[in-house]
């Protein structure tokens, strides 16, 4: 950058210094220009009211005590001019900018009284006003707070006028200390730097925990569209097959009426044609949605299960070291694919997290089919070991409540008073049309694979 650029530049900040302080300054509230939220430190004001109270009344005292007396202003003046800079001090941990505007105002108003005052007199005043005693400290309170609170331009602004006000103020007494001027002014500055900092790592702690908290809501909003692709993937094979009888049925219809009309003839082919586009656009979606499955091709194009493999999938937990025991009751009932399927889903992954977050448990597995539903309820007893540490997030009880929902179900899990745990899902029953045959089905996936869902 050359010289004509830096004079350029300073330029246009001069211009706009002005329009920046009132912005900044002369405004009623109570944060300006604020960017991030409300800090967390908030929420302690009603403790720290106390010790800043206590703070408050030695101001009030110190600062009485020296302007009636050592200032000549009287008893009633010296108190209220006092009680306003320690009064300053307590809002300041609300209204941090108004509390400053109050300290500067009662600093101009005493500094009359100050010069006045000179060796010789009956109360001869020493010190370097205005920042001696309980002016240092009701300054510096009120720089810190506000600091703490608003952004660090602000604070900056404020130190620098009220360094240059209070020097100001100290060219009207004869008695100025240069000592305790640069004390004071050391003082003033270390206190707003200490603030600014302060403030930056709660402002950056709160991002941190705003980060968070949206990496956890991300990552529960991804679990949750990857577990209802999951099943969306397995719901197809379930529609793709009625639609393949629909068609296959379609096309035999003309075949078992003698003599078909033309009229039947052309509303046959209309329904087979329409099953085929619809297969063809399942196809097409199904494509994309498995087009980052992890599963091997075999496993994407086997049969989805249903309760009838439940034997099996007990079976395989039995052989895991699992004890088990189920029953099923009630009068068993034709059920949707999208039924059976949800419900053999919620035994296996129930099944699995109790062998991962209950080893050594007993599982009980329960059936109950019913005229409106079948219910199903899985319970484990309390752990015998403490269980292996989690290896990743686990979604299975999502992917559980996701099943229940589609189908206008209920599910509902907790621990049991002995330390178990209960998982319990009605499912509603939605009787189907007719037998449409069933294609063989492929053999559930093991509960003791490592790859299925957790809690």
């Amino acid at each position: 950058m050359n010289r004509g650029d830096m004079v350029k530049r300073s330029t246009r900040v001069l211009r706009a210094l002005p329009r920046t302080l009132r912005e900044d300054l002369a405004t009623t509230a109570v944060d300006p220009n604020e960017q991030s939220g409300k800090p967390r430190w908030l929420d302690w004001r009603p403790v720290i009211m106390v010790p800043l109270v206590m703070v408050a009344v030695g101001v009030l005292i110190a600062g009485s005590n020296q302007y009636a007396f050592d200032f000549g202003m009287g008893i009633q003046l010296g108190v209220l001019l006092a009680g306003v800079q320690s009064v300053a001090i307590v809002v300041a941990l609300y209204r941090p900018l108004q509390a400053w505007w109050a300290s500067m105002l009662a600093m101009v108003l005493v500094t009359p009284f100050a010069a006045n005052v000179g060796f010789g007199t009956r109360f001869p005043w020493d010190g370097a006003f205005p920042w001696s005693g309980a002016g240092i400290a009701m300054q510096a309170g009120v720089l810190f707070l506000l600091a703490l609170r608003l952004r660090p331009r602000i604070a900056a602004e404020t130190l620098t006028i009220t360094v240059l006000a209070g020097l100001l103020c100290g060219t009207a007494t004869p008695w100025r200390n240069a000592n305790d001027i640069r004390l004071a002014i050391g003082v003033l500055v270390i206190t707003v730097v200490l603030g600014i900092a302060l403030r930056g790592l709660a402002v950056a702690r709160t991002r941190l925990v705003e980060q968070e908290e949206l990496t956890a809501e991300e990552r529960a909003r991804r679990t949750l569209l990857e577990e209802r692709n999951r099943i969306a993937r397995e719901l197809h094979d379930v529609v793709a097959h009625h639609m393949s009888v629909i068609s296959i049925q379609a096309q035999v219809v003309p075949h078992l009426v003698e003599n078909p009309s033309d009229e039947l003839r052309e509303n046959v082919a209309g329904i087979r044609r329409n099953a085929v586009d619809a297969l063809t656009e399942l196809r097409r979606v199904l494509g994309v949605l498995r087009s980052e499955d992890p599963l091997p091709q075999a496993a994407r194009h086997a049969p989805q299960p249903t309760l009838e493999r439940l034997d099996e999938l007990i079976g395989n937990a039995r052989g895991a070291g699992v004890e088990v025991t189920a029953e099923v009751t009630g009068e068993p009932r034709p059920l949707s694919p999208g039924v059976e399927l949800s419900a053999f889903r919620i035994v296996q992954e129930a099944l699995s997290n109790a062998m991962r977050h209950a080893p050594g448990a007993r599982v009980r597995v329960e059936i109950r089919h019913r005229s409106s539903g079948v219910t199903v309820r899985v319970t484990n007893t309390a752990p015998v070991r403490p269980a292996p540490p989690a290896t990743g997030e686990g979604h299975g009880l999502l992917g559980m409540r996701e099943r229940a929902a589609m189908l206008g179900g209920e599910l509902a899990t907790g621990p049991t008073p002995d330390g178990g745990y209960e998982i319990t899902a009605i499912l509603p029953a939605r009787p189907t049309a007719g037998p449409v045959g069933r294609t063989d089905l492929a053999d559930p996936p093991d509960p003791t694979d490592p790859a299925e869902d957790t809690r």
